[in-house]
């Protein structure tokens, strides 16, 4: 069996014959004085004659992938006695096959019968294949010197190239390419909105009353009376929602902001159509808390993304822009000074914000690690915050009252139960607040010193279940209402405790829940499943 080896015998001498003879190796050689090996000019199927009157043999069936076939080994002895024992060497050039153009095409065995201008089909393919060698080639190594940095590097990979050795690329390198995909694809991707970073387009506020508000704007508030259907099924966020609230303007109050973990925080119309009158794509990472300032023409928000900004809805334009050093969970204005706001997250500290100067102006630090929700008592002279501290026995930390201009602690001992508290809730008339417990009830206490627990009223039957689950009580104070881990929305009797209604919700945790200003049996509930709920 041949051998894909050659063996270079420079002593031997090569003996002019006439073209298109055989000489005694089997190589066909022509007038340009270039020897083809056997098999090279022809496609799958050429026979080869060699020495002895062996049989023919094919080449197509065992060649290289595009019909470039290696030469065969000789094997015979040349007429200075070489023999297969001598040095082996592999042809250290491609053999070049060269077309004559000018001369006229001489007769040989295997063009004696086609054209003048004909190509013979293996050396056609065999130019095809050196072309795109070449090509493959000069690309490859085109690319490799891009990537490597340095005039040392890229003269090193520029010889491995010729070489054929496959060049190391750096992960960093590798990497390039694939972020740059998924940024291309995030930006496709991106929902529809204002672009992080840029001002937003102003808010399209009608300057007529709602028709279905103007009615209650001038009498009295009655009595809440409990909802009983769906009135508007708002979809639009494309993550949980943590919080909704009514804006705080009666006139305006047909409003709704619902802030998303999709990074976005929307306004709807959530009286009259139910459309998303604007989305507002300012943080880069989840907004866990917005609120309408009092005015009721900005909105503070605050995200995962240590961001804070403060958008004014009539120009689009950000009055506030700062950056806080812990991710945010929690917003509250001042009730009297609404140019200060306090913010709280994953951090051991509270801090207090003044927009005019864009600074903090104060700070509340605790031995605590979280800080779950913020309440103003006493028209902004006191405030409580609920935080994450609890041990096996007592929750001596779990919800601590601060003066809010010493910041000076007044007490630590109110909720002595093993439970945190994800929210609290200011009764509208009574000298009274709430709080959602993880023990699956809502507890109720004093607002003045020393903040007594009562141990008479609890209201229970939904689940919390480590959700920050909201409670809200109604404008005229009969009714509290919640959301609740499964799903429900629960509505209980303020004086007596019991439960009033309970509604069917949504598929997953309602974890907000929030009464109407003005109309007396409007609610609206939002849920983990990004769906945000108007009940009539």
């Amino acid at each position: 069996m041949a051998s894909l080896v050659a063996y270079d015998d420079s002593d031997s001498e090569a003996e002019t014959e006439p073209a298109g003879s055989l000489n005694a190796m089997g190589q066909v050689k022509d007038t340009s004085g270039v020897a083809r090996p056997p098999g090279q000019d022809f496609a799958s199927g050429t026979l080869d004659v060699p020495k002895g009157g062996a049989q023919p043999t094919k080449h197509g069936s065992c060649g290289d992938p595009g019909g470039y076939h290696l030469p065969l080994a000789c094997l015979g002895r040349s007429d200075r006695g070489s023999c297969p024992s001598q040095r082996l060497q592999w042809p250290g050039k491609e053999p070049q096959v060269t077309f004559p153009t000018n001369e006229p095409s001489r007769s040989s065995l295997w063009t004696s019968h086609v054209p003048a201008s004909h190509v013979p089909l293996a050396a056609a393919r065999f130019k095809q294949v050196k072309l795109f060698r070449d090509f493959s080639k000069s690309s490859f190594c085109a690319q490799s010197e891009s990537q490597t940095v340095g005039k040392n590097g890229s003269s090193l990979q520029k010889k491995k190239c010729e070489d054929g050795v496959v060049p190391y690329t750096p992960k960093r390198l590798r990497q390039l390419p694939a972020l740059r995909m998924e940024t291309g694809k995030a930006n496709e991707a991106a929902p529809q909105g204002c672009p992080a970073g840029r001002a937003p387009a102003p808010l399209c506020v009608a300057p007529r009353v709602s028709e279905f508000i103007q009615p209650y704007l001038n009498s009295h508030y009655k009595e809440t009376t409990v909802p009983q259907k769906v009135l508007f099924y708002l979809r639009g966020h494309r993550g949980p929602v943590n919080s909704v609230q009514w804006c705080p303007v009666l006139s305006q109050s047909h409003m709704l902001l619902s802030t998303s973990m999709d990074k976005t925080f929307k306004v709807w119309n959530a009286v009259d159509s139910g459309y998303c009158l604007q989305t507002y794509s300012l943080h880069t990472e989840a907004v866990r808390a917005a609120r309408w300032s009092p005015c009721g023409r900005r909105i503070l928000s605050g995200g995962f993304d240590f961001a804070l900004h403060l958008t004014d809805l009539e120009t689009g334009t950000q009055l506030f822009s700062g950056r806080s050093d812990f991710r945010i969970t929690t917003l509250k204005f001042h009730p009297k000074d609404h140019n200060i706001f306090l913010c709280g997250g994953f951090s051991s500290e509270m801090k207090a914000w003044d927009i005019r100067t864009s600074k903090v102006m104060r700070s509340y630090k605790a031995t605590i690690q979280q800080t779950l929700d913020i309440l103003f008592l006493r028209e902004g002279s006191e405030f409580l915050s609920s935080t994450d501290a609890s041990t096996r026995d007592s929750a001596d930390r779990t919800i601590i009252a601060w003066d809010f201009r010493t910041s000076a602690k007044i007490s630590n001992q109110i909720f002595h139960e093993r439970f945190t508290c994800p929210s609290l809730a200011l009764h509208p008339r009574e000298p009274v607040f709430l709080a959602q417990t993880n023990g699956n009830y809502l507890a109720l206490f004093s607002t003045v010193w020393p903040y007594r627990m009562s141990r008479r009223r609890r209201y229970e039957g939904h689940k919390v279940e480590g959700y920050s689950v909201g409670c809200e009580c109604s404008p005229g104070g009969d009714l509290l209402v919640t959301g609740s881990a499964d799903g429900r929305v629960l509505m209980y009797s303020f004086r007596t405790a019991s439960r009033a209604c309970t509604l069917q919700g949504h598929t997953q945790a309602c974890v907000g829940t929030t009464y109407h200003p003005v109309l007396p049996s409007v609610l609206a509930t939002c849920s983990w499943g990004g769906d945000v709920k108007i009940w009539h």
